[in-house]
């Protein structure tokens, strides 16, 4: 590959506390450069002044749907998608089919995406064999294939005991744990919030002690254990109380939020359209003010996206019959910068900061920053773009996001991997 310089863009690096205009010199897939006026002879010459420069986006928690569910998912369209969001590394789930609870469908995993995917795709694997929540998964075995994290998302394990166990392990071998809370006696049938909007609709709801419930739980675990313990997808106030509490006490627990939740409230749940159904389910205007109030004073520490891709036909079903989740990897940097940025909640580089090297200090990842000899994977940002959200231009297969018709500002506008440019004005290379 001819080298490459991004020259005259703010260049936001979080992870090396670097915040300052300048040039990027990228020479075989690596950055060899950091710094102002750099003289690059022979090198493509990208100029990007006026937009912001930043380390390729990290998702810690998204969906990709193969092996088992092609027609939602595949890794080609997946990726597609994450490149056209600025995101250059995906840490795909493991409720797959089959699961990823075998070495075999991790090194699957890693060489389907890498043939036919544009950007990283690093697997997660369950913590429980087939994520019935029944029996440990073999930890060292899916290690030793390529796993870098472990998860049952989507399935709550209910077995305390069992939870114990596995946190315990979860020290040994050193790997992050992101675990899925939600108590399902509690859930029920439950669809929406258990709230004002709920009984107003007539449709049974959710109360948020299902989430949090189970948040108090594992934060014990990982106290009494001296573990680790990821919160995925935060949904409600107390959630993120307890999770504050527990850093407090000292509790090596962590959280994460959704963009969705940051724009999004029970009050869009009037239409009872599919693509606002998500679990846990978007709660009222008191809990979006206090994921946003995590974010800011770090008890909050990783954005991710949670992307959940279904066909239309499943989420056209009956509200009450129609599968949790929703996509975002092509919104989700749009929505962070409009929510959180654009409101003076947070600065530019904390935002990126929670997209890019606090997910890979959590994961181990040697990604997330520009430093010097690493990976080229770069974003590119124009914060100020204002733009429609239109899912039918998406590049994901699946359309259930509750962002369509909505206005954004602030886009990707390049995404590189390994030096290679993949994506550049909203178009896939």
């Amino acid at each position: 590959m001819a080298p490459i310089l991004l020259t005259g863009g703010r260049i936001i690096d979080p992870g090396n506390n670097v915040d300052l205009v300048g040039d990027i010199l990228i020479e075989d897939g690596q950055i060899t450069r950091v710094a102002t006026n750099i003289d690059a002879t022979g090198a493509e010459i990208i100029d990007v002044t006026g937009r912001v420069v930043a380390p390729g986006l990290i998702d810690i928690h998204c969906h990709l749907r193969d092996p088992g569910f092609p027609e939602r998912e595949d890794f080609k369209s997946g990726t597609r998608a994450a490149a056209r969001g600025g995101f250059t590394t995906l840490i795909a789930m493991p409720n797959t089919s089959p699961v990823c609870d075998h070495p075999v469908v991790a090194e699957y995993v890693l060489a389907r995406s890498k043939r036919e995917g544009v950007v990283n795709v690093l697997p997660y694997g369950a913590i429980t064999k087939g994520q019935q929540g029944q029996e440990l998964a073999p930890y060292a075995d899916l290690v030793a294939a390529g796993c870098v994290a472990f998860s049952d998302d989507g399935q709550p394990l209910m077995n305390a005991g069992l939870m114990r166990q596995a946190l315990l392990m979860a020290k040994d071998i050193n790997k992050f744990f992101a675990v899925h809370c939600e108590d399902r006696t509690i859930t029920g049938e439950g669809v929406i919030n258990e709230g004002e909007v709920s009984r107003c609709l007539g449709v049974k709801g959710i109360p948020y002690t299902s989430e949090a419930a189970m948040v108090a739980r594992d934060i014990l675990l990982a106290e009494e254990t001296a573990s680790r313990v990821h919160i995925c997808h935060v949904g409600c106030a107390r959630s993120v109380e307890l999770i504050r509490e527990g850093k407090k006490r000292g509790v090596a627990v962590t959280g994460e939020v959704i963009p969705h939740y940051l724009n999004t409230t029970e009050a869009d749940m009037l239409t009872l359209e599919g693509r606002f159904k998500i679990k846990p389910p978007f709660g009222s205007q008191e809990d979006q003010d206090a994921l946003k109030e995590g974010l800011v004073d770090g008890t909050l520490e990783v954005i991710a996206t949670d992307h959940a891709p279904y066909t239309l036909a499943e989420k056209k079903r009956d509200f009450r019959e129609a599968p949790f989740g929703l996509i975002g990897l092509e919104t989700a940097l749009g929505v962070v910068l409009t929510a959180m940025v654009h409101s003076g909640l947070l600065s530019l580089p904390a935002a990126i900061a929670k997209m890019t090297c606090n997910p890979a200090r959590l994961l181990g990842l040697n990604k997330g920053t520009l430093g010097v000899g690493g990976d080229a994977d770069i974003v590119v940002i124009d914060p100020d773009r204002e733009w429609q959200v239109d899912v039918n231009e998406n590049e994901s297969k699946s359309r259930n996001c509750p962002q369509h018709g909505r206005w954004l500002k602030g886009r990707a506008v390049l995404t590189m991997v390994g030096g290679r440019i993949v994506m550049q004005d909203g178009k896939v290379c």
